[in-house]
């Protein structure tokens, strides 16, 4: 299993780095000329493009970090087995349900 994990994710994060990328340059671009959060959310209220974009974002993400938060847990505390597992999976939930909640609002 832990095989499958490691691949999972850096696959999740050969697709975050794009992303991530892009993300940051809509930053710049936000700040360098002077738009208001109302101002962004008015341009991507109602776009297809963006939802996609951070809906993928908050899948590969959610994915991503659980992965890594697993593998801390258990290199720190040696937790393992069905409780890692299961806790695991609520804070999967957790992030992608917070996630996607956050992308429907403000696309």
């Amino acid at each position: 299993m832990s095989l499958r994990l490691y691949v999972l994710q850096r696959l999740t994060a050969l697709v975050m780095a794009p992303l991530v990328l892009v993300h940051l340059a809509v930053i710049v671009y936000a700040t360098r000329t002077g738009l208001s959060a109302e101002a962004i959310l008015g341009r991507t209220e109602g776009s297809l493009f963006w939802a996609g974009f951070y809906g993928l974002f908050v899948v590969a993400a959610a994915i991503h970090g659980t992965i890594g938060l697993r593998t801390v847990l258990v290199e720190m505390t040696g937790w393992r087995g069905g409780g890692l597992d299961l806790a695991m999976l609520c804070f999967f939930l957790a992030v992608l349900v917070l996630g996607l909640r956050a992308v429907v609002i403000v696309t």
